[in-house]
């Protein structure tokens, strides 16, 4: 038996929604289902504007450009997360302070943010692993009381929640990804959502190469003109339309999703209580939203036996992140900070197949090749 690590999952009708947007007579971006995304997630996640773009990293990229950054200014960020994370705003000229993970979850230790702010600090970014939110009241706080914006990278965290609120809803600005490996799919795409109304305008503006082409297009502006700084971050139609398909299959596939994720922990919740595996902290304010299953073991050579152990009975499990602060690019720009939950969850973490297509039958192989490594 082969199982990947991800398959995407398609519903009935991406092609019936991507030959509609082509009949229309624009593939171009900001169209029909650009706009029928954008008012589906404002409506459904309370989001102050959404803005699809070609990828997260884009979304975050909006989100630097919107921070107007200046020589020396400086951004709070997890050292265990994706690159996109930092390097989005390390390209438009910021410098990274990088905060260590909780203990007992990836998650940015709130308790360590404020220790790292300095009158150069702008923003703090604040990484959902696995759709898990972080600690936002206290993140939230910290950044109101040295304003300073609160960015959420929740690539990971489309339909989660922290204490019923949906999470890219409290940030000032939050990215999403539509990746083939997130729960929500485009193949390459992603979203900026900005909850902050004084960066609404801009924000558009930024998202159309810097011109008001939006506005004029709305009859908002008599002219179309370039007007500010931007970039092409505003994906195709096709995109789009894919992305409305698979938003009309919403519900079904976060509740296939969870589903999942609860037989896999079901399954291997032995081995935790026996203390051979680390099964995920689930925080009181935070909701499962099926993106992936993660658990953690005791040490790195461990991490590796059991990886090609799996991966030579067919089944591709993965580890993820590396340290940014350690990382080749970053290590001599970093102050020098030992960070040692970010490097112990990167030793650790054991990340298993994950996604729509995978049966319980599957898990229960995958659980069970798990089980005899260990006993």
């Amino acid at each position: 038996m082969k199982i990947p690590f991800n398959k995407p999952h398609f519903t009935n009708n991406e092609i019936k929604h991507i030959i509609q947007a082509a009949m229309t007579g624009q593939i171009s971006g900001n169209g029909h289902f650009t706009r029928k995304c954008h008012r589906f997630l404002e409506k459904k996640y309370g989001f102050g504007k959404a803005f699809l773009t070609s990828s997260c990293t884009d979304a975050l990229e909006m989100a630097a450009v919107l921070l107007d950054l200046k020589p020396g200014d400086e951004v709070i960020c997890p050292s265990y997360t994706f690159v996109s994370t930092a390097a989005s705003f390390v390209l438009h000229g910021a410098a990274i302070r990088f905060a260590d993970s909780r203990p007992e979850h990836p998650n940015v230790d709130a308790s360590k943010i404020e220790g790292l702010i300095t009158p150069r600090t702008r923003a703090i970014i604040a990484m959902h692993y696995g759709g898990m939110a972080c600690d936002m009241d206290r993140i939230t706080d910290i950044a109101s009381r040295h304003n300073l914006i609160v960015i959420e990278d929740a690539a990971l965290a489309i339909d989660a929640y922290y204490k019923r609120r949906a999470l890219g809803s409290i940030g000032h600005l939050a990215g999403f990804s539509y990746h083939e490996t997130k729960n929500l799919i485009t193949g390459e795409g992603g979203m900026l959502a900005v909850n902050d109304s004084a960066l609404e305008e801009r924000a558009e503006i930024i998202w159309e190469k810097g011109t008001n082409r939006a506005a004029f297009k709305r009859g908002d502006v008599r002219k179309y003109e370039w007007v500010d700084v931007g970039s092409s971050y505003l994906p195709s139609e096709i995109t789009a339309a894919g992305l409305y398909a698979q938003l009309g299959s919403l519900e079904d596939i976060q509740k296939r999703r969870v589903q999942i994720w609860h037989h896999y922990y079901a399954q291997l919740r032995s081995l935790d209580e026996k203390g051979l595996i680390h099964l995920p902290v689930i925080p009181e304010h935070a909701t499962i939203n099926g993106s992936m299953f993660f658990f953690t073991v005791d040490n790195r050579k461990q991490r590796d036996e059991l990886l090609s152990y799996l991966n030579k009975q067919g089944i591709q499990a993965v580890f993820h992140y590396l340290p940014l602060h350690i990382s080749p690019f970053y290590k001599k720009r970093h102050d020098g900070r030992e960070l040692p939950n970010a490097v112990r969850f990167s030793e650790t973490i054991v990340r298993l197949p994950f996604y729509y297509d995978l049966t319980l039958s599957d898990v229960e192989h995958v659980a069970g090749k798990v089980r005899e490594f260990f006993l």
